[in-house]
């Protein structure tokens, strides 16, 4: 098994939103907005040689979207999976997999692309795409609280060009002999987490937007954009208490500087931040 870390760029969003009801004077310590309350957040993308399979893990935001939307997120220091993919030997042809832990814009974009022609084909394509049936609808159908983040020119094309599959929503299914899957429903309908097992033995969790940095661990760091942030703090239990037996790390999809990490327990049983570890170093 080999990992690889993908970065495809850098956009920003509301401090506010990005931390709920923490207040500004606490979490602007930990990730200073700019004069407009803007923060800069990663897309950070994983990519899973397992066996035979190449399986990418998210895709950014990709490069298709008008003027108008990149001037709501000002997406920046684009990275074109062509150029990251040729720095460890691949192409984009070579990816067997795009698994899509949800349809968000910030996950799914860069799953397509529009052609000299103006349509839009897959970046992958010879790759299976892969969502589930629930979030699908979900996203197809969007309430209004989610429905600027579901944008149907990233998923819908998937399902019309026979490029999409669907895997069964079931606690613990496998995808890959080394990787199984966590469904939650905090920040949204269904969202998939990897849960990777390592050749070492430890197993690393693709945390996605349950805890999209570690900034997020903590409880009360609950994204405003969450659909259900009670049933988030609920989530973020289960994944700590699995998560501090020293055998699990995270991978966080947006932290601007740590891509993977690990639990701990502080003097007073609350579980923290333990530090960042290379990947490399936990296979």
């Amino acid at each position: 098994m080999k990992l690889h870390v993908l970065e495809t760029g850098k956009f920003k969003l509301d401090g506010g939103a990005m931390f709920g009801v923490v207040p500004k004077r606490m979490w602007q310590k930990m990730h200073p907005a700019d004069d407009d309350n803007l923060c800069t957040w990663q897309m950070r993308c994983l990519l899973v040689e397992d066996g035979n399979r190449k399986i990418l893990i998210d895709t950014g935001v990709g490069s298709k979207q008008d003027d108008r939307f990149r001037s709501h997120f000002y997406p920046h220091d684009d990275i074109d999976f062509t150029e990251s993919l040729a720095k460890i030997g691949l192409t984009t042809e070579d990816i067997t997999d795009v698994f899509l832990t949800h349809f968000h814009f910030d996950h799914v974009g860069g799953a397509l692309k529009r052609d000299a022609q103006g349509a839009i084909v897959p970046v992958f394509p010879n790759a299976i795409y892969w969502s589930n049936e629930v979030h699908y609808n979900w996203a197809l159908n969007p309430n209004a609280r989610e429905a600027a983040s579901f944008l149907k020119e990233n998923f819908v094309p998937m399902r019309d060009q026979g490029i999409l599959q669907m895997i069964d929503v079931q606690e613990g299914i496998k995808f890959s002999d080394n990787i199984s899957l966590s469904f939650v429903y905090g920040h949204t309908e269904a969202m998939m987490l990897p849960y990777i097992s390592l050749p070492s033995g430890n197993t690393l969790i693709y945390c996605a937007d349950l805890i999209p940095s570690h900034h997020h661990i903590q409880m009360p760091y609950v994204m405003a954009y969450d659909l259900r942030p009670l049933e988030t703090m609920k989530e973020k239990k289960v994944l700590h208490d699995v998560a501090t037996d020293g055998k699990h790390f995270l991978f966080f999809e947006h932290d601007l500087d740590v891509a993977c990490g690990f639990l701990t327990k502080n003097e007073n049983g609350r579980v923290v931040f333990g530090g960042e570890v290379n990947i490399a170093d936990i296979i």
